[in-house]
C-alpha cells in the first residue's frame, strides 16, 4: 500500500464558532482515498505542525491580522520554511493554500500592499473579478469572469506593491467588485505567491447546502437583517443556492488546489 499524502489543516479562528473549518474539512475527506489530515489550532492553543506535511491549509478567521500574539512568529517561520524548502527543492514541493485572515496575514509578512481596516465590513456573497493572470490560473480558469464567492471581512490587502510582487514571482489574480459609485481602492482578492503558495481574500470553502441552513435560523437572519439591511439578506439567500455562483466556487477552488498538489507530490515518486 503506497504511502497517503500528508495534509495539515491550520485553524485560524482562536476558538470562536464558525462554519468554515468543517467546510474545510469536508472538501479534504473528498480525497481521503489520497490524503491523511490533521487539525492544528494555531492561535488558541498555539499548536504549529512541523515541516514534514505535503499541503497545508490555513484557515480564516476573526480580529486583527496584524496581531502579534504567542502563535504569530512560530507561524510565519513554518511559512518560511516551507518557502525556503521549494526555493531549494528540486522536485519535492510543499503546497500552502491561505483564506481569508491566513491570506491577509501572509501579504503582511511577504509586505506585497496595505493590509488595513475596511470603512465597513464587507458580507454577503459578492461579485469577484478575475486578473488577466486569474484568467489562466490553475484555480480560477474554469469559474465564470465575474464569479461569485463568500466575502466576509473588516481587513483588506489593497495599494500592492508591484516590485516586490516581482521580486517574489507572485502576481494578482483577481479583485473585488468594481464600484463605479464610490472612490475606493479595490482590495486584492486573490494573490498567487508562487506555483506552492497560493491565496484568497474570499472564502472558497463556504459550502452552499449548509451556508443556506445556517443563515435560515431566525437568530443568524436577525444578525444579518441588523447589521447589514433586509437588501443585503435578501440578496445573499437569492445567491446561495444559484448553481452559477456559490456552488462553482466551492466545487473549483479548493478541489482543484488539492487535486493539482497530489498530482505534483506524486510525479517524483513516481520516477524515483
Amino acid at each position: 500500500m503506497t504511502e497517503k499524502i500528508k495534509l495539515a489543516i491550520l485553524d485560524m479562528n482562536d476558538a470562536e464558532p464558525n462554519q468554515g473549518l468543517r467546510c474545510i474539512e469536508e472538501i479534504v475527506q473528498k480525497f481521503q482515498s489520497e490524503i491523511e489530515y490533521k487539525i492544528y489550532d494555531v492561535r488558541a492553543k498555539n499548536e504549529i505542525p512541523n515541516s514534514s506535511y505535503d499541503i497545508y491549509i490555513s484557515s480564516g478567521g476573526p480580529g486583527s491580522p496584524l496581531e502579534d500574539e504567542a502563535w504569530r512568529q512560530p507561524y510565519l517561520n513554518l511559512m518560511q520554511e516551507l518557502w525556503d524548502f521549494n526555493k531549494s527543492s528540486t522536485h519535492q514541493k510543499k503546497y500552502v493554500f491561505f483564506i481569508c485572515y491566513s491570506f491577509q496575514v501572509i501579504c503582511d509578512y511577504f509586505q506585497l500592499g496595505d493590509v488595513k481596516p475596511r470603512r465597513s465590513t464587507s458580507f454577503g456573497i459578492l461579485r469577484v473579478h478575475k486578473t488577466k493572470k486569474g484568467h489562466n490560473d490553475l484555480i480560477l480558469k474554469e469559474l465564470n469572469d465575474p464569479f461569485y464567492a463568500v466575502d466576509s471581512r473588516d481587513w483588506q490587502l489593497v495599494q500592492p506593491k508591484l516590485t516586490v510582487f516581482k521580486k517574489h514571482g507572485a502576481e494578482i489574480l483577481s479583485l473585488e467588485k468594481i464600484r463605479t459609485h464610490v472612490e475606493l481602492e479595490r482590495a486584492i482578492m486573490a494573490v498567487r505567491f508562487s506555483d506552492e503558495f497560493v491565496g484568497t481574500q474570499f472564502h472558497p470553502e463556504a459550502e452552499p447546502v449548509s451556508m443556506e441552513a445556517f443563515f435560515k435560523l431566525e437568530e443568524n437572519k436577525k444578525i444579518v437583517v441588523e447589521s447589514f439591511g433586509e437588501e443585503k439578506y435578501d440578496q445573499m439567500m437569492d445567491r446561495v443556492d444559484d448553481p452559477d455562483k456559490l456552488f462553482m466556487t466551492y466545487n473549483t477552488i479548493i478541489p482543484r488546489f488539492i487535486q493539482n498538489a497530489i498530482t505534483q507530490i506524486k510525479q517524483p515518486l513516481m520516477s524515483d
